[in-house]
């Protein structure tokens, strides 16, 4: 069997094994697809070497018309051996598919088309020779296309022309060269997961309705919680939608547990609360302040380094002065991951500070929560297990189909007692299995999408060894990519040092601004440069990076790599698109 993250299973090896340009062991590739994956496997193997030509971007403003299939006849034997006629999808409406009446055939059909769809859009994600984006701007697509909702309905026809064309204009955000997220990559056992949980159509909030998903929750909870360090795994903890909303129920936590009355009687029962975060966080602390009625004014940002780690030492100030002021510190949240630097917050002693002032611990992992899954990088949150929550998005590092964010709490019943509400029509007490497994009522949500499915299916097929060597090798190729920069004629960094994550933080200086000293005017000439190399990154659709001032640093490129498909070859790429397009500037 081959290894994890081994090459023979994966299209972005370093040496080809599992490229669709290299025939011999491409067909090799196909040949056990078809032996293991039938149907789909064949339709792989014809859209990339067989009968079908490979997918190529499509040209005209109109994608092409979706293929004739065989039809349903009006009998009532199952399986029948009638004659079948030619299906023209322009006289069927979602009316002649299930639960219509004789809507299976026409329903099996129509989804078989739908997927052949998908099945040539994953195969272009991976396909190097395709754009990572057809860009237009917004103004031509509205007008190229009538995007308008109508009263009357449009035929089957209408409705897979709209499915090609929404992929055809869509980001791939799996291509190995779109480096311009926190989240990439395309997961094939994710994705399963996610076509899964969309037919399954449940919701998380009781056993009764999603025995499997809310198992599932409380077992991969449960073993997150151990990777923290947390004795047993014990705790409690939640799947949320986003980051967000992760770190926002922490602040809700954290105010509960230091004031429950708030929950009563509203924020006129409580003092002047304080929250602190460095000033290199997440904008959603912020945010999060003001959804509940703290306000952004209560949330101090602390000093960093010029790595864009927390100062401990300027915390335990703020902390001082907020006491002296009368306000009272409820929260610190630490960083392990920043958007931006990559950087992780010092957390131990951070914790030594919040054990001191006896202030709730939060560390926002969401970026860096992965790191944990590596025995060589999870040195980088030492200190997480002495946190109180902790934010950890699967669906960044570990590339698991979006949306997928948890939020962990090593006090176990404390978020059921901030947010039940005992609704009696969802929560019966008096139901005939163990109430435990209801979770719905310590969430902020009604209806919860059942996200865990996607991280826990993925788990199964990868184990944590190949997340492991997934995040290593994503590690690896951030650093390569600064080895080769931080020398090169034309590249500034932003700072000094190999970086933690895999954000590598630089400038492109074009050769018209290498020989101008390091004033005012270079700065702003230089502050357009990464914008306009952007715009032209998208414009040809060759590939796409991120870049954004911070404090006093104009426009810089952060580059940051989660897509275990990228290899040595489009760090390459992506270092020479960049001079190409910006030489003239």
């Amino acid at each position: 069997m081959a290894s994890p993250g081994s090459g023979f299973w994966s299209f972005g090896s370093e040496d080809g094994s599992g490229d669709p340009e290299n025939p011999g062991t491409a067909r090799a590739w196909c040949q056990v697809a078809q032996k293991f994956t039938g149907g789909i496997g064949n339709k792989l193997c014809a859209l990339l070497y067989g009968d079908a030509e490979k997918p190529a971007e499509s040209s005209g403003s109109q994608p092409p018309r979706a293929t004739s299939r065989k039809a349903a006849c009006s009998c009532n034997q199952k399986p029948c051996s009638c004659p079948k006629a030619e299906v023209n999808y322009a006289f069927l409406h979602a009316t002649d598919l299930l639960p219509a009446c004789d809507g299976e055939r026409p329903t099996l059909e129509f989804l078989q088309e739908v997927m052949d769809i998908l099945l040539q859009y994953v195969v272009k994600s991976f396909d190097r020779s395709t754009k990572v984006i057809d860009f237009h701007y917004p103004n031509e697509l509205l007008q190229e296309y009538n995007w308008e909702l109508a009263d009357q309905p449009q035929n089957l026809e209408e409705i897979l022309m709209h499915c090609q064309t929404t992929l055809k204009y869509a980001i791939k955000t799996g291509h190995p060269r779109y480096f311009n997220q926190l989240s990439t990559g395309l997961d094939m056992v994710g994705l399963a997961a996610d076509w899964l949980t969309s037919t399954a159509n449940t919701n998380m909030f009781t056993y009764e309705i999603a025995p499997v998903f809310v198992l599932l929750e409380y077992v991969t909870l449960k073993k997150m919680r151990e990777i923290i360090g947390w004795p047993g795994g014990s705790g409690d903890g939640i799947f949320s939608p986003g980051g967000a909303i992760s770190n926002m129920y922490a602040m809700l936590i954290a105010r509960f547990k230091m004031f429950p009355e708030v929950k009563e009687k509203g924020m006129a029962a409580v003092p002047r609360l304080i929250a602190f975060t460095s000033e290199h966080s997440h904008f959603s602390l912020k945010k999060g302040a003001a959804a509940l009625g703290i306000g952004t004014d209560s949330v101090i940002l602390i000093k960093c380094d010029e790595r864009g780690k927390m100062i401990p030492s300027d915390l335990e100030r703020r902390i001082l002065e907020a006491k002296q002021k009368g306000f009272v510190p409820f929260l610190v949240s630490a960083t392990a991951g920043t958007t931006v630097y990559g950087a992780f917050d010092p957390l131990l002693a951070v914790a030594d500070i919040c054990k001191k002032y006896k202030i709730w611990m939060h560390v926002d992992a969401a970026w860096g929560g992965g790191l944990l899954m590596s025995r060589k990088h999870k040195w980088k949150l030492s200190g997480v297990e002495r946190a109180n929550s902790v934010t950890w998005n699967p669906h960044k590092m570990m590339g698991v189909p979006l949306q997928c964010s948890a939020l962990l709490v090593r006090e176990e019943g404390l978020m059921q007692s901030c947010n039940q509400m005992h609704a009696s029509y969802l929560f019966q007490q008096d139901k005939h299995y163990d109430l435990s497994y209801d979770t719905g009522d310590k969430a902020l949500q009604c209806g919860r999408h059942v996200d865990v499915f996607k991280l826990w299916l993925m788990w199964r097929a990868k184990g944590t060894i190949g997340f492991e060597a997934h995040i290593d090798k994503c590690l690896e190729l951030a650093e390569y990519l600064y080895n080769i920069i931080k020398n090169r004629e034309g590249y500034e960094m932003v700072f000094d040092g190999k970086p933690q994550h895999t954000n590598v933080c630089f400038w492109y200086v074009p050769p018209s601004l290498r020989v101008l000293d390091n004033n005012e005017e270079r700065l702003s000439r230089l502050s357009k440069v990464a914008p306009v190399i952007k715009a032209r990154m998208m414009e040809s659709g060759t590939t796409m990076v991120s870049y954004q001032p911070l404090g006093d640093k104009v426009n810089f490129f952060r580059m940051v790599i989660s897509n275990p498909a990228a290899t040595h070859q489009d760090i390459d790429f992506l270092i020479e698109e960049i001079e190409r397009l910006g030489q003239d500037l």
